[in-house]
């Protein structure tokens, strides 16, 4: 029994020590082993860490100032943007549908620190710094569009001496101020801009009645196209159908650029925006004219439309005010914007869905532009 004991251990001992061989040969531990199951190959950011990875250059601290010339009185805008490392950058203007001057600084991302800008309309309405693919696109939304002489971009090396970063730079000067306008009497030839109020995705008031601002604004200023180019003028028109002028569901800031924007580009003689007002108590009615005096013709123009409007409509009269409207204030050519009537008083909503109230209407209006070419042609 001793010895079948004996034979027994040495046979375990035996079957242990294979198992254990094979055990350390299949183990990728050993050189020269290869795996029983495929382990998955590490990536690149994996085997070297984050440090190794080619990451884009990082665009920060965005700084800018005004500068005036003291000999020509010329103003400009400079924007300087720091960036962690060399970067392009180029841009380009578009006019349509509102300026715009987009810059592309390449193989850049904004810093969390980056925010948009607003600033005073004078020489740029905003900065927006966006990302595009692998770029970062700096948007700078104009008052008016600029020509190429208007703006240099250029970048500046770091500076490890006087601890300055890789920048890009964008120079802006002031657009050109606005014309010194002279008239004649008469339509003939005279370049009229005319806005239909809202369209396509935006109605916008809409009376007790359910009639929409949209739809008797282009009514009428179709009647008033239509007077005007008998008379011998040439009409722009914002909109000729029921849509939106910059796109549908756009900013408002975005739709009533473009329709200043329209305006700028045909060089206009005048701007005159046709809407419907509307309010909480249906009792108040009327018709009003709003203007905003960038030039010394704004008021003549927008009192000359209301009182040619009152005889025309024979409503309240709620006289030719000044207001701080968009459209108004940043065409460049004497602009106004009339209130037709209250189309939230259920009286008033009924004349302007009227088609013979709508071409009263239109007449009003080619009477006043009328009067106003008259009046603006004396001296002084």
């Amino acid at each position: 029994m001793p010895l079948l004991r004996k034979i027994v251990l040495f046979l375990v001992l035996v079957i242990l020590m294979t198992s254990w061989t094979s055990a350390f040969a299949a183990s990728p531990s050993v050189a020269g082993a290869k795996p029983a199951i495929a382990l998955p190959k590490l990536t690149s950011y994996q085997q070297t860490g984050v440090s190794g990875v080619n990451r884009a250059q990082e665009l920060s601290k965005v700084r800018w100032a005004n500068h005036t010339d003291a000999v020509t009185g010329a103003a400009s805008l400079r924007l300087v943007m720091d960036v962690s490392g060399p970067a392009e950058a180029s841009g380009v203007v578009t006019s349509a549908p509102t300026p715009r001057l987009v810059v592309t600084v390449k193989g850049t991302v904004p810093g969390k620190e980056v925010d948009d800008l607003d600033f005073d309309g004078k020489i740029v309405d905003k900065v927006a710094f966006n990302v595009s693919g692998k770029d970062t696109r700096v948007v700078l939304d104009l008052p008016q569009a600029l020509e190429d002489s208007d703006y240099r971009i250029f970048t500046l090396p770091s500076d490890a001496k006087n601890n300055k970063p890789f920048r890009v730079v964008i120079d802006i000067n002031k657009p050109l101020p606005l014309p010194d306008f002279s008239f004649t009497a008469g339509l003939q030839n005279k370049v009229i801009a005319i806005d239909p109020g809202h369209g396509g995705s935006d109605p916008g008031a809409i009376g007790p009645g359910r009639v929409q601002e949209k739809t008797v604004t282009l009514a009428v200023a179709q009647n008033v196209k239509s007077l005007l180019e008998k008379a011998g003028a040439r009409v722009v028109m914002t909109r000729q159908n029921d849509q939106d002028v910059f796109g549908p569901n756009a900013s408002a800031v975005d739709e009533l650029k473009a329709r200043s924007t329209i305006a700028n580009v045909r060089n206009a003689d005048v701007f005159v925006s046709i809407h419907a007002d509307s309010f909480t108590d249906r009792s108040v009615g009327g018709t009003s004219t709003y203007y905003y005096q960038k030039t010394k013709y704004d008021a003549m123009l927008a009192k000359a439309l209301q009182a040619n409007l009152m005889d025309a409509g024979n409503l309240q009269d709620r006289r030719a005010n000044p207001a701080n409207f968009y459209v108004i204030k940043r065409t460049r050519m004497p602009a106004a914007l009339v209130e037709l009537a209250f189309i939230s008083n259920p009286n008033e909503e009924k004349l302007l869905s009227s088609p013979d109230f709508q071409q009263k209407m239109a007449q009003g209006i080619v009477r006043g532009l009328e009067r106003f070419f008259s009046q603006a042609a004396k001296p002084n």
